[in-house]
């Protein structure tokens, strides 16, 4: 068994066919002229290999080199990826599988942020009434630790319409280094949600460390290939047009070792790459394609995501302004361009601009969920909690997120048209209008019971700050109900076989001292 996800029928499309195809020619042209410059000599060495045009660029401090991508490399590269890629789970009914050719959706967390947003309620009397008495939402600002990655990852095991979690909060405690970080951060997501977990790498030296564990976790090294409970995200593309020596290194790592990976792009419109719609895509699309090709001709056949993430420059500061209409614009036409390739597409929807829930928060929030969602993409990640360009998580909003993609799940149900339903409904018709009080409301017990009736916005209120606090009761609720964690023997022989997980993270010893 695996998640259902959501089937979107009639995918929105900006582009005319012609117009993909001249994207993708734009994005083989980009890739010959001006080419990619790599500061990765291993990735050179590779192209190289494999026939690319490979000219060292001289630099003393800095050695790179110019690697010109010809035409065919990529479209065998795109041939060789797997159109089907599977993300396993612990528990294997949260499996997902993302076919390239099929807009089934599933909607993701992330992605990770410094700051964490804590929200709670005081007390106020209404200056004008002083018997009246308010509760008002404080917005509190922190870093984030590994317990608070606990207890994201906690929450999102309960939110109905989250389907996988990439972790959405980076860990900052005093005791995490660069040497036991991602150990940690996949520790706290896997014992905390038995979904899908996705994460970058800090370190490549500990990329055996986080395998060995999945290993642990789900048997031996080819139960972990048939059921992958671990991904990666390799940001080895530096808009415009560079591999990154240390992250391209990672991509080439996972893909020897056969792991689904996804392959993140984030050009800024405006500054790191044109801010024309044309330009970014046939840019942020070319750079795609060169980490896909290198993953492919590392290892055919490795698992790849084609990973979106586009953004817009805000005109004020240069920072990322992932509410405009323009960021929306650019995923939607990437995510045609990877059903053009039959690859399943990692996209992005449902960040802000907004620093706290609210009235700016919800109205951009649903813009990009709703159209990026009807787009189709397999993979729809940064979609629960982001807050200030992500720059923020707040699990409050989170919540009021998983509402939202409730309705929208909702929405896109396919019609329940058939001869069949149509004469049961002309029946009906028949039988109001022959009563005295004409009205159909009889019917609508039947149609609850089986599903076919939207539920109330759970957060309805008078008041704005009230749909907060019932949001807010909502989040505690989630968080006290139990996990399934890792059984107590596996998790001890991760703590002996797997070097530098915090003590402060075994439940099971945590729970013989309380």
């Amino acid at each position: 068994m695996a998640r259902e996800g959501t089937l979107v029928h009639a995918p929105y499309e900006r582009m005319s066919e012609e117009q993909v195809k001249q994207i993708h020619h734009a994005s083989m042209q980009i890739l010959n002229d001006p080419g990619i410059t790599s500061f990765n000599r291993e990735a050179a060495e590779i192209f190289h290999a494999k026939g690319a045009n490979v000219t060292p660029i001289t630099s003393a401090d800095n050695p790179c080199w110019l690697i010109r991508v010809p035409e065919k490399l990529v479209l065998d590269a795109i041939d060789g990826a797997p159109e089907i890629v599977k993300l396993g789970a612990r528990n294997k009914d949260n499996a997902l599988m993302l076919n390239g050719e099929e807009p089934r959706v599933f909607f993701v967390s992330g992605s990770e942020t410094n700051i964490w947003l804590d929200v709670d309620f005081q007390t106020y009397v209404k200056k004008s009434n002083p018997s009246v008495e308010i509760l008002a939402p404080e917005f509190h600002l922190r870093r984030g630790t590994v317990l608070d990655l606990c207890q994201a990852a906690r929450l999102c095991e309960h939110l109905e319409s989250l389907d996988a979690f990439i972790r959405p909060v980076n860990i900052q405690d005093k005791d995490i280094t660069e040497d036991n970080k991602d150990v940690n951060k996949f520790f706290a997501s896997l014992n905390n949600t038995t979904k899908h977990v996705m994460a970058g790498l800090t370190s490549l030296k500990q990329l055996d460390n986080v395998v060995n564990m999945a290993k642990l976790i789900v048997g031996e090294e080819e139960e972990l290939k048939e059921n992958p409970i671990i991904s990666f995200i390799a940001c080895l593309v530096k808009s415009p047009l560079q591999f990154v020596d240390d992250t391209t290194q990672t991509l080439i790592e996972i893909s020897r070792r056969g792991l689904p990976v996804a392959i993140a792009v984030s050009a800024q419109a405006g500054t790191t790459a044109p801010i024309k719609e044309d330009g970014i895509v046939a840019q942020v699309n070319a750079e795609i394609l060169a980490g896909i090709t290198l993953s492919q001709l590392v290892n055919k056949g490795t698992p790849v995501l084609y990973g979106s993430v586009p953004v817009r420059v805000r005109l004020d500061n240069l920072g990322d302004s992932y509410g405009a209409p323009e960021s929306s614009q650019y995923n939607i036409d990437c995510v045609q361009m990877s059903r053009f390739y039959k690859l399943p597409c990692y996209s992005t929807a449902g960040v802000c601009d907004a620093k706290t829930p609210g009235i700016q928060s919800s109205i951009e929030r649903l813009f990009s969920d709703i159209a990026v969602t009807l787009s189709g993409p397999q993979y729809l990640h940064c979609a629960y909690g982001l807050l200030d360009g992500n720059a923020t998580f707040c699990p409050l909003q989170a919540v009021l997120d998983d509402a939202h993609f409730q309705m929208l799940k909702f929405f896109l149900r396919p019609p329940r048209i058939s001869q069949t339903e149509i004469d049961a409904s002309l029946e009906q018709v028949r039988e109001v209008v022959g009563t005295t009080q004409k009205l159909y409301i009889r019917y609508i017990r039947h149609m609850l019971h089986a599903g076919q009736v939207s539920l109330p916005y759970p957060f309805e209120t008078e008041d704005a700050d009230n749909m907060l606090l019932l949001a807010h009761e909502r989040m505690k609720q989630l968080i006290s109900q139990p996990v399934e964690h890792i059984d107590s023997a596996t998790t001890s022989r991760i703590f002996r076989e797997i070097p530098g997980i915090l003590p402060r993270l075994n439940v099971h010893e945590e729970g013989k001292k309380r």
